[in-house]
């Protein structure tokens, strides 16, 4: 069998690599991507070889449209050569727009139904969407998929890439000092769901007053936002300004502050003390928040009381609560496999 994935983001290389490379033993994989640094420079930092079509499109309507209708005409090509059975994503709308025109199968994950924009070009789209249990069925029908087409599975994203193993060959973090580090990812800025606000820089602002003897490290996601940052802050922050695996970070991380993404849940699952500033509200966030594994906070002088507390604290109770939360979340593999023997029936 041929099965093609189409990977865009950090966070879908991630999740799909342990799948990817159980698949590729028995089957012939075609893993694309596009000229996107974040991912790319993960991919060969996890030893995941992708073919590179298209681009990222930044920020602005008019870019993200003229990138996303080249993209898919060059897959288009390159797809129909390779001639897949089965597509897999994470709802690319150019996966969507060519296994349609092409007439193959596409099943997809996605836990983000507050991606309106996404969700309304693909999700008719798609013969199969496999979605977290936690998610109601519901917050996907209305964008145009049968709810028998829904398929979920116990487990939360962020578990898969939480419980991922780091290569011997991984970049470690050169750390900085002995001091305690507190984390602080900023938002999302370019996917058409997020605010343009910046929320991250007051907090980041109300940390650095009051935390002068830990490290602050800022974990920017664009070129832009690390220029922005370093004039903004200059020495009294740590921007990283490459990629690094995510887990290596998290493991030598004190503290995190997140937008309450993908990596918000990663750092809970894996016990950190997290708290979240919730700058794209979503049901997954809403979930470890429920299970107190994440303090959710707004106010830049609160995100202060909560990291002293924090700080003082042995934080073994919520280190075993995410241990055992981990372990009781499935692997959905299986779930795909069945899922694939489903359609190509």
């Amino acid at each position: 069998m041929k099965i093609w994935f189409d990977v865009l983001t950090p966070k879908q290389l991630l999740f799909f690599e342990p799948m990817i490379n159980r698949i590729k033993k028995n089957h012939t994989i075609l893993c694309t991507s596009r000229d996107y640094n974040q991912a790319t420079q993960l991919a060969k930092i996890r030893n995941l070889k992708l073919v590179i079509i298209g681009k990222h499109g930044g920020s602005k309507r008019h870019d993200k449209l003229n990138a996303s209708l080249r993209r898919a005409k060059l897959l288009a090509i390159r797809i129909k050569k390779f001639s897949p059975d089965i597509t897999i994503s994470f709802c690319s709308p150019e996966a969507a727009r060519v296994s349609y025109g092409l007439n193959i199968v596409h099943i997809c994950f996605s836990d983000s139904p507050h991606a309106k924009a996404v969700m309304r070009l693909v999700i008719p789209l798609v013969q199969k969407l496999l979605i977290p249990w936690i998610i109601p069925k519901k917050e996907f029908v209305k964008f145009g998929i049968n709810i028998k087409n829904i398929i979920q599975y116990r487990a939360i994203d962020a578990a898969i890439i939480a419980k991922r193993k780091i290569p011997k060959n991984g970049k470690k973090l050169a750390k900085g000092s002995k001091r305690k580090m507190i984390l602080v990812r900023v938002e999302e800025e370019y996917a058409s769901y997020s605010s343009k606000k910046r929320p991250a820089i007051p907090i980041i602002k109300e940390i650095i007053k009051n935390f002068r003897n830990e490290e602050i490290v800022v974990m920017a996601r664009y070129t832009s936002q690390v220029r922005y940052l370093e004039q903004t802050f200059g020495k009294k922050i740590r921007v990283l300004n490459e990629v690094v695996d995510s887990k290596i970070l998290l493991e030598n991380t004190h503290i995190f502050v997140g937008s309450g993404g993908t990596m918000t849940a990663e750092s809970a699952l894996l016990g950190i003390p997290t708290i979240s500033y919730n700058a794209v509200p979503n049901i997954i966030e809403a979930y470890l928040v429920r299970k107190k594994l994440v303090i959710r906070e707004t106010n830049p002088k609160q995100i202060v009381i909560s990291i002293r507390k924090i700080l003082v604290s042995s934080n073994l109770e919520i280190k075993k609560k995410s241990k055992k939360i981990l372990d009781s979340m499935e692997d959905p593999y299986p779930v795909l496999v069945k899922t694939m023997k489903s359609v190509l029936k």
